[in-house]
């Protein structure tokens, strides 16, 4: 996906994943499609989400609900060159931070409580990472992105990328 805007402050980029904002579609009686993962609730979808440093979203990606936060890290960090990369504990990687590293982005990543040598954290640029936690409350804000009327994935993507012009625009 491209990036919704070309005039995003990429002094630090935030990655995010919110875990449950949408679940399976809310008609009765509709029949299910492949458009996330099978959970024990039922059909989900986890929303990826990249963030500049004013808090405006530059890409969302869709994963199946019991994807890893892995898979999507690098496909919403391409592209972008930002200074520092901040994100959660699901995002401490090896292998994620040195293709943070390579960008010649920072990786401000917390340590997971079980890693062998934990690395430093500047906890002053760390504090930013709000921001695309209130991005996932923006998106909540709108009915139809919080209870998923789409079906399909592409649907949802659309509806996405319409309520981020306007979060963009606000």
């Amino acid at each position: 996906m491209e990036p919704l805007s070309e005039d995003a402050d990429f002094e630090q980029l935030m990655a995010a994943l919110c875990e449950s904002i949408s679940t399976e579609p809310q008609k009765s009686g509709a029949r299910r499609r492949s458009h996330g993962g099978k959970t024990r609730g039922g059909l989900s979808t986890k929303i990826n989400a990249a963030v500049d440093a004013l808090g405006n979203p530059v890409r969302l990606l869709l994963t199946p609900g019991p994807a890893s936060e892995y898979g999507q890290a690098e496909a919403l960090l391409d592209g972008f060159t930002p200074d520092r990369v901040l994100a959660d504990k699901g995002y401490d990687s090896d292998a994620l931070i040195a293709a943070f590293q390579r960008t010649g982005a920072n990786a401000v990543i917390p340590s997971r409580r079980n890693r062998q040598h934990p690395r430093p954290l500047d906890l002053h640029s760390y504090k930013g990472r709000n921001l695309v936690e209130r991005i996932f409350l923006k998106l909540k804000q709108f009915r139809r992105i919080a209870t998923r009327y789409e079906r399909l994935a592409r649907s949802y993507l659309s509806m996405l990328s319409l309520v981020s012009a306007v979060i963009w625009l606000a």
